[in-house]
């Protein structure tokens, strides 16, 4: 079993923010995809869907806590379903790379990025990741950078190319 987790902030004011980049690609394989309604869990304090690739059963997962609370979610599906830490894939937003560029990286350090920081705290280094870069304006304290709506330019710079690439990916690491 894989499991593949969003890290993300659920609340409506958090809406199309750099954090939250990857509900966009989410959307994106919702209508390219054939995989289960997420339904929410509250023993597992997140909305989670299931998707069968591979003829492997895959488990999709959005912890409904702050970003930075993620692990807790993370740590009790890997519990229940036993999952190995190499067969999970944490998706997330870094502002370290070129613009909307897509990386994946195995057992890799979290940089400035707490969600990452607070999941190798509690699971090791041991998961594998996929992000992709939101840029980053040195006018701004990294939080507020962060939490800023994305404008509609740079929303008409992300195109299906770019999901389509974040999407191989997957295939190639699932």
């Amino acid at each position: 079993m894989k499991l593949i987790v969003w890290l993300w902030n659920p609340w409506k004011e958090y809406e199309k923010t750099k954090h939250n980049i990857w509900f966009l690609f989410l959307d994106y394989l919702v209508e390219n995809n054939t995989f289960s309604d997420f339904k929410k869990d509250t023993k597992f304090k997140a909305e989670i869907s299931t998707w069968i690739f591979k003829w492997e059963k895959t488990i999709l997962l959005k912890p409904i806590t702050y970003m930075n609370l993620s692990w807790d979610s993370i740590i009790k599906i890997i519990n229940f379903y036993k999952i190995n830490l190499e067969d999970i894939i944490v998706i997330y937003d870094d502002m370290s790379m070129d613009f909307w560029k897509i990386r994946f990286r195995a057992k890799w350090s979290a940089w400035w990025h707490n969600g990452i920081k607070s999941i190798i705290s509690h699971l090791k280094d041991e998961f594998n990741r996929i992000k992709i870069w939101i840029w980053y304006n040195d006018n701004y304290q990294v939080s507020d950078w962060v939490l800023s709506k994305f404008t509609n330019d740079e929303l008409n710079q992300l195109d299906s190319e770019i999901f389509e690439n974040v999407k191989n990916i997957l295939s190639e690491k699932i």
